[in-house]
């Protein structure tokens, strides 16, 4: 259920940002649209902002599920909400003592008198709602803690209806940009806020955020999870993400899109992927707070043999039809290399796989360790990529990563898992 409310969330976030773009881009004009688009990108810039503390809160949240410990489970989340209210606060107080002093219209680089009035206010604005939003976002945290995603996936596509009824408003109304920043922001704000009223207040009173239930044993312990999580994050983009920087500096940015949109076409593979398997993670969290580590292995060598399928069949689809589904989308614009599409098409087969095992190390809280390889990961994967772009083009990037992936990552994991869960087993029968 939570896997596939999660597809029909993002379906529908999708959908309303299709459904914005060109009626913000006829309303605002050009340069103020330019100006849209950077505070959207921010968005995703930023999702680092709550310090992975969400994530620890999510661990904390399923292993005291699975334990049916409900005081531990409440001082975890009031503890990690708590957390996150001083850290939108300390984002509030250091805008606030910067914002007079910075020229923010050169940081958009606008040059109309509107677009560089609008600047200031719509940065401010774009601040306000993200910090508001770090701690209205516990409630997601809790309810896949619970394994009821479903929920919030189900809370984020009315949050996403309200955005594009809330810019249609303004756009209506003939606001200005900072008035559509905070109307499509506040979809998913309001949608937060309701949920954490229904389901703190109404369905679940009994593990409510309290002031008094927070304590500095609690919050140290989902601040340490949450760092660990952070740098998890940090690693996985810089390894993820590094692919069109290095080709723009070594063969120039009119070679990017060579390489970014096959790359785009292929990453269907990774966004169904981790739908279906996102949900595992709480899962394996509760089900080992039990004492039930057969059914965690179980469900591993599943998730393993349907992810590794799965990213095979579309893989192999993808890599004979894609240059045909590439010169359907963009024309003749972009004819990617056929070493390009072949090492894509492997690359996302492994990388499903380390998925399925990335969300078991999770759940067993072995993040230590995926910090270590990941980090490892991202420099070799950096290294190899600058050494083959400049031998063999754009393909080099995509192979550069999947070696890099393949030998630090995929490797040590699934030499590690087998280990880890004969540990676990130990552990639990020692405990019984």
């Amino acid at each position: 259920m939570s896997a596939m409310m999660s597809a029909l969330a993002k379906l529908v976030s999708v959908g309303t940002a299709l459904l914005t773009v060109p009626l913000a881009l006829h309303y605002l004009g050009v340069e103020r649209y330019g100006m849209w688009m950077i505070l959207s990108s921010l968005v995703a810039m930023l999702s680092f902002a709550d310090l992975g503390i969400g994530n620890g809160i999510l661990n904390t949240v399923a292993a005291a599920h699975g334990r049916e410990d409900r005081t531990a489970m409440r001082e975890g989340i009031s503890s990690g909400f708590f957390v996150l209210s001083m850290v939108a606060a300390l984002i509030l107080l250091v805008f606030a003592l910067f914002y007079r002093h910075v020229a923010w219209h050169e940081f958009f680089n606008v040059r109309s008198l509107r677009a560089r009035a609008e600047a200031g206010p719509a940065i401010a604005a774009f601040v306000m709602c993200f910090a508001v939003a770090i701690p209205a976002g516990v409630v997601q945290r809790v309810q896949m803690g619970l394994q009821q995603g479903f929920i919030a996936n189900l809370w984020q596509c009315g949050g996403s209806v309200l955005a594009l009824i809330a810019v249609l408003t303004a756009i209506y109304l003939r606001a200005g940009l900072p008035w559509l920043v905070i109307a499509f922001l506040s979809g998913p704000l309001a949608a937060n806020i309701v949920n954490s009223i229904v389901f703190f207040w109404v369905l679940r009173s009994d593990i409510r955020p309290s002031w008094a239930m927070a304590n500095k044993q609690s919050g140290l312990n989902v601040i340490r999870t949450g760092l660990l999580f952070l740098l998890l994050q940090v690693a996985a983009a810089i390894t993820y993400n590094s692919d069109n920087v290095i080709i723009a500096q070594l063969l120039g940015s009119a070679s990017v899109p060579l390489y970014a949109v096959p790359e785009r076409l292929f990453s269907l593979i990774t966004m169904t992927a981790t739908m279906a398997l996102s949900p595992l993670w709480p899962a394996y969290r509760e089900s080992i707070a039990r004492g039930d580590v057969e059914w965690a292995r179980r469900t591993l060598m599943k998730s393993l043999k349907v992810a590794i399928g799965y990213a095979a069949v579309l893989a192999i689809c993808l890599m004979i039809l894609g240059p045909w589904i590439i010169r359907l989308w963009v024309g003749e614009a972009v004819k990617p290399p056929i070493l390009l599409i072949l090492g894509l098409g492997l690359w996302k087969i492994v990388e499903a796989g380390g998925l399925a095992l990335g969300m078991f190390l999770n759940g067993a809280h072995v993040v230590k360790t995926q910090v270590v390889f990941t980090g490892l990961t991202a420099v070799v994967s950096i290294t190899a990529e600058i050494i083959l772009v400049k031998q063999i083009g754009v393909a080099g990037a995509v192979w550069g990563t999947f070696f890099a992936f393949s030998l630090f990552s995929i490797l040590p994991y699934a030499l590690l898992t087998p280990k880890l869960l004969r540990v676990i087993e130990r552990q639990n029968g020692a405990i019984k």
